[in-house]
């Protein structure tokens, strides 16, 4: 696609002092630059000078040098023959992975105190936690030169381009696109840097914000939760809610756990009582007594965590003008990062939210509850054999079986094996994979160079791993395999990964629903199993819901940039309701419910949550790939295709489009066998 430049082009770019508010206009004659370059290459070569030419200048700041440096530094750079771009991209190509894999291997270092339960967090901590030492590595390429000279040379495509052409590249001119993702924006280090600085502190709130469940108290003054227990939010709580199921009077307990939720949101739990058991706290009441005295005068928590989104929304904000192919954060999620549209996405996620299937399942959990419906069943469990086990017993076979991170760590090979993975390279990933202590609930943290490993990071109590753990960590192990084949195993480091998080998301999805089957508790169901069909559609109900609050919150954001966290908080919950209220009311009743505002991801991982939404008709689809074939093949296969765009990826790994319809068919095929 050729992109018309005018001659002579004013460049609003910037920032001799790099820093958003100090934007400067410096003039550069780009058809000068282009005419000379066409009479010394030849016109056959006009179209990707332009092109180039183009992208240099609009990165191209005052301090990098005046008009006719920047005329000069193309002439001397630009390459015209193809032998000559292939040694110069292969050279990128491997110093970017080394650069940015040490990099990562230090940051990990930096962060491990936080992330990982080893002890105390004291002050440094806490101090080199925020340290990013990336932040810079990309200014430093712009300054020398290296980032312009890939610009030249090497085109920086839109999704657009991608979605147009990319079905008639090879591998090779996949990767090149990829690389130049790189330099699509040119951030000044000052931003990274406050970036990283509001989401390490949104990070240490949320790893921080614990519930002593066993400190609750409910309508009579009793506690009503084992001793020891301590959950953190929103993970941990949503986890028991759902264990609760299983037990013979859990209601009580889950309308209280729904009420601290409601209680978080609202951000009226007492500042006193988060992470400390010295007080009993009733949510009901929202009185806070000594133990084994009176009750006592304490204080809300103020808006912190309002106060954590607002702080990063400005910290992401402070970027806007250096992108300008996905000048708001929003677009560098949808745009860049997941590569769907953001119309697009919110469309997949209303075919979900208004199926009409939905109100048919509703009345099917409702049957089985033998009761109406509460707000707190978007997260019933019962279409999985999980929801129909003892939690008691769960915890009691995980708990034998792993009883510290060692176990865990020596059993990796026995685990791939039972998913499927052949002997060899089910040993060749265990190898490549640490297990490590989480001080949060889990995540996954992958290698970013050959050679590195992934890091498994999941929870541990002092009686070892318990079923919720574990199935966390086999959702976290489905993001190692991941992470490791498309790493590893893909033919360009350029092209390592997938196409954005919401598949690395359905790979652990895939891997999450078969926790049981590894433990032996429960068979293994097939994709056709109409009771997996009516848990995925109802997850992912859920799941839409939660996403379309979280992206209603950020085009708030963006319309009220000034708003105060009390604000926030405000327009946050009205959000909130106005979802239920649209989608969920006419199914579980209780109009102007606020539970889809509770996801800690709204905090330290901003508009991540969409990916999960969009995760779960991706993992379907997978799902029924590997069910008809070599499981662990079939993953490697499709990890190894790495990081093109999502339709690209969705027809080569699965032969269809991203698509809803799976879904829905198979919920009402499922939905029409139970009224046979």
């Amino acid at each position: 696609m050729r992109s018309a430049i005018p001659g002579l082009v004013v460049v609003l770019l910037a920032f001799a002092c790099v820093r958003p508010a100090a934007a400067e206009r410096v003039a550069i004659d780009v058809e000068r630059v282009v005419s000379t370059l066409v009479a010394t290459h030849g016109v056959e070569h006009e179209a990707r000078i332009r092109r180039g030419v183009g992208q240099v200048a609009e990165r191209w700041w005052p301090a990098d040098g005046t008009d006719e440096e920047m005329a000069a530094f193309c002439e001397r750079g630009f390459i015209a023959d193809e032998p000559g771009l292939a040694r110069t991209f292969t050279r990128l190509e491997l110093v970017l992975e080394q650069m940015d894999g040490h990099l990562h291997e230090v940051t990990r270092e930096l962060r491990r105190p936080q992330d990982l339960d080893t002890g105390e967090v004291i002050e440094l901590d806490r101090l080199l936690a925020s340290v990013e030492l990336g932040a810079h590595v990309t200014d430093d390429l712009f300054r020398s030169k290296v980032a312009f000279l890939a610009l030249l040379n090497f085109p920086v495509h839109t999704l657009a381009e991608r979605l147009e052409l990319g079905p008639g590249w090879d591998r090779e001119t996949w990767a090149r696109s990829r690389l130049l993702d790189r330099f699509a924006s040119r951030v000044p280090a000052e931003v990274a840097q406050g970036i990283t600085e509001a989401i390490t502190a949104a990070e240490a709130y949320v790893s921080g914000y614990n519930i002593r469940m066993d400190r609750l108290l409910d309508a009579d003054g009793a506690r009503v939760f084992p001793e020891g227990l301590r959950l953190i939010s929103h993970w941990g709580l949503r986890d028991e809610l759902k264990a609760q199921y299983a037990e013979p009077d859990g209601l009580a307990r889950q309308r209280l756990i729904q009420r601290v939720m409601e209680r978080i949101v609202r951000q009226e739990v007492p500042a006193a009582v988060i992470d400390n058991g010295g007080f009993e706290w009733c949510p009901l009441s929202n009185q806070v007594r000594a133990l084994g005295g009176d009750t006592v005068a304490v204080e809300r928590e103020p808006d912190t965590r309002y106060r954590h989104i607002l702080e990063v929304f400005r910290a992401e904000r402070h970027a806007d003008p250096f992108c300008p192919a996905t000048p708001t954060y929003m677009a560098r999620r949808f745009e860049g990062e997941l590569q769907v549209p953001e119309a697009e996405l919110e469309s997949l996620l209303l075919a979900i939210l208004t199926s009409a299937d939905l109100r048919e399942e509703a009345r099917v959990v409702e049957r089985r509850l033998g009761r109406p419906l509460e707000p707190f069943d978007i997260w019933y469990p019962g279409f999985s054999a999980r929801g129909r086990l003892s939690q008691e017993r769960l915890d009691q076979a995980v708990g034998t079986r792993y009883p510290n991170v060692a176990a865990f760590q020596a059993d990796l090979p026995a685990i791939l094996g039972q998913l499927g993975f052949a002997p060899d390279t089910a040993s060749w990933l265990a190898e490549r994979i640490v297990v490590d202590p989480a001080r949060g609930s889990g995540h996954a943290m992958g290698a970013v160079r050959r050679g590195d490993a992934a890091h498994l990071r999941t929870r541990f109590g002092p009686a070892g791993m318990d079923a919720k753990g574990f199935n966390i960590a086999l959702h976290e192990l489905g993001h190692n395999v991941e992470q490791v084949l498309s790493l590893d195993r893909v033919d360009h480091w350029a092209l390592s990964g997938v196409p954005g998080p919401a598949f690395t998301e359905a790979v652990a999805y895939v891997f999450q629903a078969r926790d049981l089957e590894v433990l032996g508790v429960a068979p293994g169901s097939g994709q056709g199993d109409r009771e997996e069909a009516l848990g995925t559609l109802w997850n992912a109900f859920e799941i839409a819901g939660v996403s379309l609050v979280d992206m209603r919150m950020w085009r708030w954001l963006y319309a009220h940039p000034e708003a105060t966290p009390a604000e926030l908080r405000e327009a946050t919950l009205a959000i909130a309701r106005e979802v239920w209220n649209a989608h969920f009311a006419p199914l579980l009743g209780s109009r102007d419910c606020e539970l889809l505002a509770i996801y800690s991801h709204m905090l330290d991982y901003p508009l991540y949550l969409p990916n999960y939404a969009v995760a779960h008709p991706i993992a379907h689809q997978v799902a029924a790939k590997l069910a008809a074939g070599d499981f662990g093949a079939e993953v490697e296969r499709m990890m190894r295709l790495g990081r093109l765009t999502p339709d690209a990826w969705m027809r080569a790994a699965v032969g269809r489009p991203l698509s809803a319809d799976a879904i829905l068919a198979e919920a009402r095929a499922a939905l029409d066998g139970l009224e046979e």
